[in-house]
């Protein structure tokens, strides 16, 4: 049996789930938490170079690297809105990946300068260090990222978006560095072991490379046209199969478009007896792909008597 049936799973009334989040959602989020985040950059910069802190310094370019994710993020949700044309047939979702996976790669320069600039103060050290400012801009530092993170639990669906789930593992563990900087302000205070703020800006580099490294893998994956993380082909093979008509499945293939659209493209090998029913057993392969993450899907039906021509079939 020749030719390909083309299905997808927009535009399909009530049976229709779209997973994707709703960017009128998350505008707010990412809006409130950019602006939120670039007072405090400023803040802490300030308040870094008065007080000679590396551990504000290196928390400020985080923070700084974070507003630039949570810009790139925000711009790669309004071109997935842009429509397809002769060029991008699938429009610009797949800038979602492109974005996440430049930020992770953003986030490892970051870490790099900061494990340098330690090391340098290890080596020549600061003549003294305001403990107790440091420690009270570092709070300030804690209700922002915890603001911002709660912004992006909100939406239920959002946080399923590999951009979206970034952003709140960002602002969350900055929560936690910034009440990392307040314990060594503190300490600092009351003890004078200046060599704290350099120990502390380590261990900040470790914690952002423990959240940075699975994004990384994750972008990577997607990039590379990899099946996403949460799929099981195993799982979506026996799903088919259940549709009545459908004998077996093979040169099954699933990537991602974007970080929160899926596509299947199959061959599907089809009873000769249920094929004048095929548009209603697409329906029902749909139906059961939505629930599987899968949002856009391509069948290639065969006769169980045809010998399928294409390569790894």
């Amino acid at each position: 049996m020749s030719g390909h049936d083309h299905s997808h799973s927009h535009g399909h009334g009530h049976h229709h789930h779209d997973h994707a989040p709703k960017i009128d959602h998350i505008n707010t989020a990412f809006i409130i938490g950019i602006i939120l985040n670039s007072a405090f950059v400023i803040i802490e910069v300030i308040t870094g170079l008065i007080t000679h802190s590396l551990s504000l310094l290196t928390d400020a370019g985080h923070n700084l690297s974070d507003v630039a994710a949570l810009a790139l993020a925000l711009l790669a949700f309004k071109l997935t809105k842009v429509g397809s044309n002769k060029q991008y047939t699938y429009g610009y979702k797949s800038s979602t990946i492109i974005v996440s996976l430049l930020n992770a790669f953003i986030l490892i320069v970051g870490i790099a300068v900061i494990v340098y600039e330690a090391i340098m103060r290890f080596i020549h050290p600061a003549p003294s260090i305001a403990g107790d400012t440091i420690a009270w801009v570092a709070f300030v530092g804690i209700g922002v990222n915890a603001i911002t993170a709660w912004l992006f639990t909100r939406d239920k669906d959002g946080k399923k978006d590999l951009n979206v789930k970034g952003a709140y593992i960002h602002m969350a563990v900055d929560a936690i560095v910034s009440f990392g900087v307040v314990v060594s302000g503190i300490i600092i205070y009351f003890t004078h072991l200046y060599w704290i703020d350099s120990v502390v800006s380590l261990i900040i580099a470790v914690v952002i490379l423990r959240g940075t490294w699975g994004l990384l893998q994750d972008s990577l994956r997607l990039a590379m046209d990899g099946v996403p993380k949460e799929m099981n082909l195993e799982k979506i093979k026996a799903e088919l199969l259940k549709v009545k008509g459908v004998i077996d499945v093979h040169h099954m293939h699933v990537w991602a478009l974007s970080t929160t659209e899926n596509a299947l493209t199959a061959h599907l090998v089809v009873n000769e007896e249920y094929l004048p029913e095929f548009d209603k057993m697409k329906h029902d392969l749909r139906h059961r792909l939505e629930h599987l993450e899968i949002n856009h899907s391509t069948f290639e039906p065969e006769f169980s008597t045809e010998k399928c021509a294409q390569v790894d079939c």
